[in-house]
């Protein structure tokens, strides 16, 4: 199935679900760089759902907007499960919103810091509290292929979380 079908209809989801809860959506980027905000907002009817987001790239900006622990970041180059966590934590409330994303990562090799893989950690929050999380993985190392993959499968993986929290 092509990519941008399971992206629309992921999309779909999102749209369907949200509104049907009366909830919101807000994201916190990194290593996606606004991608998914972009993606999010071409939903149908996204202005009754997509509270907005922040694109935040390094540790100060991180600190400053999403209330990111200096220390913690500091020593994981803002990259890790928790660091993803309290992005999506602190997003919902600075976007008063029900969700939040939060995800963070690298989208192509960073030798100086012995990073020769790309990936990411991202998670989703609920009324301010993680509920989700995971990592993502490739062998690609072309940033923007690799911020683009990193995007559809967040957007693919909260729709399907969505579907998951509504079914049962």
């Amino acid at each position: 199935m092509p990519s941008i079908y399971k992206e629309k209809k992921a999309l779909e989801i999102i749209s369907k679900t949200l509104l049907q809860m009366n909830e919101s959506l807000a994201v916190a980027e990194s290593v996606t760089a606004g991608l998914i905000q972009s993606r999010l907002a071409l939903g149908k009817d996204a202005m009754l759902y997509f509270q907005g987001g922040i694109t935040a790239y390094n540790l100060g900006q991180k600190v400053k907007h999403l209330s990111i622990d200096p220390i913690f970041a500091e020593r994981s180059n803002c990259v890790s499960i928790s660091i993803a966590k309290e992005m999506a934590c602190s997003v919902t409330r600075l976007f008063n919103s029900s969700w939040g994303i939060g995800i963070t990562g690298y989208a192509a090799p960073v030798p100086a810091l012995k990073v020769n893989e790309c990936f990411a950690y991202y998670s989703f929050a609920y009324n301010g509290q993680s509920v989700f999380e995971e990592r993502l993985d490739t062998k690609l190392k072309s940033a923007p292929v690799v911020q683009r993959l990193f995007a559809e499968k967040v957007i693919e993986s909260f729709a399907h979380h969505l579907n998951s929290v509504t079914s049962g």
